[in-house]
């Protein structure tokens, strides 16, 4: 059963109880990320989540990774370009010390200007370590050319520029912006019970200011622009993404992507695997996802490739997404993705802490609580006929992007040949 509770001060408390569980998931969900920071603060929503597992007034770093090792739970967080989240997994005996925990490194961190200085160096190796890896940095450079000049395409780690210029009190003040009852939510999956849950969170965040509860005001998404962007590196592969517009998280017809994205390259049976690795030995890494955010989307497919063999695995690609628009999906295709998808689903939630973060991402993207027998129904209301609407939609020479990495060309790649057609 999903309850949810509010607080005085606006922080959303929602839960699940699991039956036959003797775990609790906990996460604190802020909707805050990479996206609401400006260029010259790039970077500083994950600096933040760093910096508070790095000592408060009542526990230094030893302590805090003692105390949660001592019940034998996880104590973890990460930041996206639209929230920032900080978790814990305990038996349920422990959850008390979870909540304590949490709320301690929310409130109480105080920003040692040492540790800051030891976590920034930690930072800048995690942009190198990112460059060194370029089937990880390949998605970068595409996200910041697809979302060129919006926030969305600031990377969540930051620049090595933005990350060295920021400040104790730049996040200080920035936390007290940002991190306010309005824009938090604070999820509980497993062995529990909502109103002692309530009870215990109300007295350990009842320090977080209310804030506004109204939406965050973002700028516009930019205009899509057809583009090629090549980075030559001396590499054994060029890795490649192409990618398009996509459907928002709330948007009605996200059932329909999330099964079109399944039958591109969501799976070992899907088209781009059959085609580009197991009929042609091109890849060995080829797969496509969905990247959507709360007013904007993109599908993309990223691969591993020879050079030589490069042009001939863009063509594919595309030639696969425009097949999207020119044929009618099969039934015994479709249905097979259904099932896939509800089969991942209803798997997934076997875990408390996947429940504690559909429980999050609902709220924070629909506002609303969707009972599972709700979502398999919409998967199972999607036609051949909606996937080939939707990719009419989205999938056109106007939205597409190319991003390469490795020992490539710009001029292997002319934009004119760089259609659907």
């Amino acid at each position: 059963m999903i309850q949810k509770s509010i607080l005085e001060n606006g922080i959303r408390v929602i839960t699940e109880k699991m039956p036959g569980v003797h775990s609790v998931s906990l996460g604190f969900w802020v909707e805050n990320g990479s996206r609401h920071e400006s260029a010259s603060e790039s970077g500083i929503s994950h600096f933040i989540e760093h910096m508070l597992f790095k000592g408060t007034s009542r526990r230094n770093a030893l302590d805090i990774a003692k105390e949660i090792d001592s019940v034998g739970g996880v104590l973890n967080a990460f930041t996206a370009r639209e929230y920032s989240c900080y978790y814990a997994k305990v038996l349920a005996k422990a959850l008390p010390r979870a909540i304590d925990l949490l709320s301690d490194i929310v409130l109480g961190s105080i920003f040692d200007l040492d540790e800051l200085e030891k976590e920034r160096r930690v930072i800048l190796q995690e942009i190198s370590m990112l460059e060194d890896a370029p089937d990880d940095q390949v998605h970068d450079l595409f996200n910041h050319f697809f979302w060129e000049g919006h926030p969305l395409g600031l990377p969540i780690l930051g620049t090595r520029e933005s990350v060295d210029n920021l400040t104790r009190e730049m996040m200080q003040a920035f936390m007290s912006k940002r991190y306010c009852g309005g824009k938090i939510v604070i999820c509980a999956a497993g062995d529990l019970v909502h109103d002692q849950i309530v009870q215990q969170i109300s007295r350990a965040f009842q320090g977080v200011p209310s804030g506004t509860t109204a939406p965050t005001p973002l700028l516009s998404i930019p205009q899509h622009a057809r583009r090629i962007h090549v980075l030559e590196k001396d590499l054994e592969q060029v890795h490649i993404c192409l990618g398009t517009r996509a459907m928002p998280q709330n948007h009605p017809n996200r059932f329909a992507s999330y099964l079109l994205n399944v039958i591109l390259g969501g799976s070992m049976s899907s088209r781009l695997f059959q085609t580009v690795r197991e009929e042609r030995g091109l890849a060995y890494s080829i797969y496509s996802y969905l990247n959507c955010h709360s007013d904007a989307g993109a599908l993309v497919i990223y691969a591993g490739t020879a050079a030589e063999d490069a042009p001939h695995v863009v063509n594919l690609l595309l030639r696969e997404l425009n097949r999207f628009r020119t044929e009618t999906v099969s039934g015994e295709e479709l249905s097979s993705a259904k099932e896939q998808l509800k089969g991942n689903l209803l798997l997934s939630l076997e875990g408390s802490d996947n429940r504690m973060t559909r429980l999050a991402k609902n709220e924070i993207y629909l506002g609303e609580q969707w009972a599972i027998p709700q979502v398999l129904a919409a998967f199972d209301r999607v036609t051949s006929r909606d996937l080939q609407g939707l990719a009419e939609e989205t999938i056109c020479d106007d939205y597409l992007n190319l991003q390469l990495l490795g020992r490539v060309g710009a001029g292997d790649f002319p934009l004119i040949d760089f259609t659907l057609g």
